[in-house]
């Protein structure tokens, strides 16, 4: 019996040591793990220094909680965008797509505002990103601060037309967009007309589709194969896609699904160029959580207020005082003017355009 009892305690004793080193094991492959993801990610974010090449002469920080971020979307064709947009491949690039989030201060809305491409600015006197000086411009197109300067001459260009600060910036090409519609499984998006676009390559029937990466790339670069070939119609294409990424990101789940999150956040940490002081996992993870509470029912999108520029009827100016308006009330962190609201183009894609003023028909 004594045998027994001292036999039954050795394979205890051996049981529970097996046990501990399992897990003991399975932390260190875990930990292992987790520190590979983290070091990867990490690696995959590029920053660029703004503060540093635009100096104090800015707005102030709001004190309150409510931040600014611009978010471009770059039409480089560079690299693997040249194989998805063609065009181009001197190594130039626009901002194809600009948007202002303005975050509330308790987090728990946002409004976004587009800023159509081809609207003429006075752009500043700014620094190219190669250190050279880059001289100021009257009636410049928004989009061609980029070019000219790089995302410092951008977010200086915004903050002047804005009078607001942008605490933070987020790029996005071609590929890296794709890339991240197609890491998040596809969109879902509604058409009420059947859109045919030779230059983006979309080809659609009116009703429900689920877009894949080059799809999607293609639905937000539409312009021509819908509406009246505006800008604005493009803007509002883009909206409708916002939405349905945010959609579809919720519904993934990635908070249950590791390996899923650490997927899409792959892609998309190799698919952005932000600041310094968002590019760390460490930072975005925090930007996300200040944004969970908001979800396509707390995201107001608008476009700037605009009318054809009388120099140019393919260009737009800001129309006022809508325009000083809308900036007005994000700085004060108020909701979008009424008279903001009243008159924003109708989505070509959902129902039939509004008389809204031409933009620019450029290619480009």
């Amino acid at each position: 019996m004594a045998e027994h009892r001292r036999r039954v305690v050795t394979r205890k004793v051996r049981l529970r040591r097996t046990v501990v080193c399992s897990v003991a094991g399975l932390l260190v492959l875990g930990g292992g793990a987790a520190g590979y993801a983290y070091w990867k990610l990490n690696g995959n974010i590029k920053g660029v220094d703004i503060n540093a090449q635009l100096g104090t002469a800015r707005p102030p920080a709001a004190t309150d909680g409510s931040f600014n971020v611009l978010v471009l979307g770059s039409d480089s064709r560079g690299g693997a965008n040249g194989n998805l947009a063609g065009g181009n491949t001197d190594g130039t690039a626009r901002s194809d797509t600009a948007m202002v989030v303005h975050v509330n201060q308790d987090h728990s809305r946002g409004e976004v505002v587009s800023i159509p491409r081809d609207t003429l600015v006075a752009r500043p006197a700014c620094t190219s990103t190669a250190g050279k000086p880059v001289a100021a411009a009257k009636n410049a197109m928004f989009n061609s601060a980029f070019e000219a300067g790089g995302p410092a001459c951008a977010v200086k260009t915004t903050e002047q037309l804005t009078g607001l600060r942008m605490d933070h910036y987020v790029e996005i090409d071609f590929a890296g967009f794709a890339g991240l519609i197609d890491a998040i499984g596809g969109v879902d998006v509604t058409t009420t007309v059947p859109i045919s676009d030779k230059d983006s390559g979309l080809q659609l029937a009116a009703g429900a589709h689920h877009l894949g990466g080059e799809q999607a790339l293609a639905f937000v670069r539409t312009r021509h194969g819908v509406g009246d070939g505006s800008d604005l119609g493009r803007i509002e294409l883009q909206k409708q896609m916002v939405k349905a990424v945010m959609a579809q990101t919720k519904s993934l789940g990635l908070t249950s699904n590791p390996a899923k999150l650490f997927s899409v956040a792959d892609k998309l940490t190799r698919s952005v160029t932000t600041d310094s002081d968002l590019a760390s996992v460490n930072a975005l993870m925090g930007l996300a959580e200040s944004l969970k509470g908001i979800g396509p029912d707390e995201l107001g999108m608008v476009t700037l207020p605009v009318v054809t520029a009388p120099s140019d009827p393919n260009r737009v100016v800001p129309a006022e005082p809508r325009a000083s308006q809308l900036w007005s009330a994000l700085k004060a962190d108020q909701p979008v003017p009424a008279s903001v609201l009243a008159e924003q183009p109708a989505n070509p894609a959902q129902a039939t355009p509004s008389a809204s003023p031409k933009a620019s028909r450029a290619k480009r």
